[in-house]
């Protein structure tokens, strides 16, 4: 191709500025170093007569502005070169996660992982729309090794998880495979993949492998609770099959799980420390005036020896109220000094002790609830000193315990002393 004279001068001067952007600078250059020189030529014209040496001097004088006005107006009108706004940055939205997690409980596994802590904006095509479950059948033994275009390929779209469930996610999300456990032994792999607003799928998660157990207890049936001071006690029915009709009961023991008011899920550590082999437990971890519901699980023996839990029980809610009262306190003693008698006892053994209440007469056949009262707010030290006292007249004395939620315990038994 043949090039103009214009494009091989450029191209031979290798200008630092690109032509297409820059031509209008270059012009403008040119124009006014034509201009500078012109008035420098006509200015000092009638002095050409003189020496070579002062002509010179005075040409070097009137080019250098020249040339610092073109570097000047290149690099003003360079700045103005720039043709678009800066972009803002690209919302970065999590692709994949390595935290799939699982496991079986009953006839169903249960997968668990992180929501994503980042979203883009519901305008954005990166923004993450729904979460697809994947699950590969493969026979136990089968080798670990496969490569995500192998499971691509051969695995089953069994679900998606929602745009609604993302948005309203907690630090989890979680999906439940419902297995129809019949036939030979099979293991099952699962993968998931976030799709974003314009169909398109990330990498696949990591890989999950389960080998499900079909002899798995059935759930036990819970029938009833009762509320004591220290206990609330379930108890409940022992299964009678397997989740596949089976018999005898694959049975190792049963965990409890207990709900607040806050919670609608049951918390992944059940309250018992170790597996409840009999039918009935007693929680003495509870608080009077929280509403609780209990679940039970059975416990079976799985594949290669691990705990697989059954589905939950049904549930019984309790509505512990705290009605019971203290005990009532030791017997006090009295020691007598002129103008006082001082009055000591020990503490009651209950955790939930407010206080005391110290009441005297001098007529000990006196009905209890016609006695004086001596401390006007709830006594939380266990002396007291009744210096409103007569010498030589003799008083009788009681103590009630008092809870935190009001109850009263009986009265101690009464002392009494002369004061001296």
């Amino acid at each position: 191709m043949k090039t103009s004279q214009s494009h091989r001068t450029l191209k031979a001067n290798k200008p630092l500025v690109p032509f297409t952007y820059f031509s209008f600078s270059l012009r403008a250059a040119s124009v006014l170093s034509v201009s500078l020189w012109w008035k420098a030529s006509s200015q000092h014209s009638p002095q050409r007569r003189r020496g070579r040496r002062g002509c010179t001097e005075k040409k070097r004088i009137s080019t250098v502005p020249s040339t610092v006005l073109i570097a000047a107006l290149i690099v003003t009108l360079s700045a103005c070169g720039k043709r678009r706004a800066p972009s803002p940055p690209v919302e970065r939205v999590q692709q994949r996660t390595e935290s799939l997690s699982g496991a079986q409980q009953g006839n169903q596994v249960i997968l668990s992982w992180p929501a994503p802590t980042r979203n883009a904006p519901d305008i954005s095509v990166q923004s993450i729309r729904r979460i697809d479950v994947y699950r590969l059948a493969e026979k136990p033994g089968t080798p670990l090794g496969l490569t995500e275009e192998e499971f691509a390929a051969r695995s089953t779209l069994i679900g998606s998880v929602t745009y609604e469930q993302i948005q309203n996610a907690g630090e989890n999300l979680i999906y439940t495979d419902t297995l129809e456990l019949a036939g030979q032994p099979t293991r099952l792999r699962y993968a998931i993949r976030y799709v974003n607003a314009s169909g398109q799928r990330a990498a696949f998660s990591n890989f999950l492998s389960i080998e499900p157990a079909a002899r798995i207890a059935q759930p036990p049936v819970l029938q009833n609770t009762t509320t004591t001071e220290d206990a609330i006690t379930l108890s409940w029915q022992p299964p009678t099959t397997n989740i596949d009709g089976s018999t005898p009961v694959n049975l190792l023991g049963y965990n409890v799980y207990r709900l607040d008011e806050t919670q609608t899920e049951p918390a992944q550590t059940p309250i018992n420390s170790q597996l409840v082999s009999a039918t009935q437990y007693a929680d003495k971890t509870f608080k009077f005036g929280t509403n609780y519901r209990y679940i039970v699980r059975s416990v079976s023996l799985g594949t290669e020896g691990a705990q697989v839990e059954s589905l939950n029980s049904n549930s019984l809610a309790v509505e512990p109220r705290d009605t019971f009262a203290p005990s009532a306190p030791a017997t006090p003693s009295v020691a007598a000094a002129p103008g006082r008698l001082s009055i000591f006892f020990a503490a009651n053994p209950e955790s939930d002790i407010a206080g005391y209440n110290i009441y005297r007469s001098t007529d000990p056949n006196l009905p209890k609830g016609s006695w004086t009262k001596l401390n006007p707010t709830l006594l939380t030290r266990t002396t007291f000193q009744d210096e409103r006292v007569e010498a030589g007249q003799k008083y009788y004395y009681y103590i009630t315990a008092v809870d935190h939620v009001g109850n009263v315990s009986q009265p101690s038994e009464v002392v009494s002393e002369t004061v001296p």
